[in-house]
């Protein structure tokens, strides 16, 4: 019986999508598996570490949990005095950046890729995505493909943002709607 909507058979990531080699990518998962998921919550200059060593662009006093996910870290750049928190995926099949003094809050999915579903072979594709510096991106929220947060914006918790959030804007909900300016300090 033939595939009615996609043949997985046929599916293939693109040459270089990745954007190392397959030994690299999986020496990543062990040591992400093994050093940086089992340190100690204090060791944030450790993950640091860890990340800048496999092509990551970390700034200054960036804290990151030791339960967060990050697929491809040459893919990954955060400013300084970031933080990303708890259990927060990472998912850098794209490239994803995120600001200066920027917040990805606990269990937040930031997805740089998806799949062509028109096609019955489900290519794969990659959109980067952007977190600018000031905005944050509260607990259990999903940032698809392509999509940018503004400056100073706050995606809500258990959000969905498939497209772009205007700067300085407090937005929430399934479909991601615009709430109120978010009130600046000083």
């Amino acid at each position: 019986m033939s595939a009615l909507f996609q043949d997985l058979s046929a599916s293939k990531a693109p040459p270089g999508f990745r954007g190392r080699p397959a030994w690299f990518v999986q020496l990543w998962w062990i040591v992400q598996s093994l050093l940086f998921h089992t340190s100690p919550q204090a060791l944030y200059g450790w993950r640091r570490f860890l990340l800048r060593l496999f092509g990551a662009r970390i700034g200054r006093g960036v804290l990151i949990r030791p339960s967060v996910t990050v697929t491809y870290p040459w893919k990954l750049s955060i400013g300084d005095w970031s933080w990303v928190g708890d259990h927060a995926t990472l998912y850098t099949l794209g490239n994803i950046t995120i600001g200066d003094n920027a917040v990805v809050s606990q269990h937040s999915y930031l997805c740089a890729a998806s799949h062509d579903y028109a096609r019955p072979t489900f290519d794969l594709y990659a959109k980067p995505i952007q977190i600018e510096s000031e905005a944050w991106v509260a607990a259990h929220s999903f940032i698809g493909p392509g999509v940018t947060v503004g400056r100073g914006a706050i995606v809500g918790a258990c959000s969905l943002a498939l497209k772009d959030v205007p700067s300085g804007m407090i937005c929430a909900g399934n479909p991601l709607s615009v709430i109120r300016p978010r009130p600046r300090s000083g």
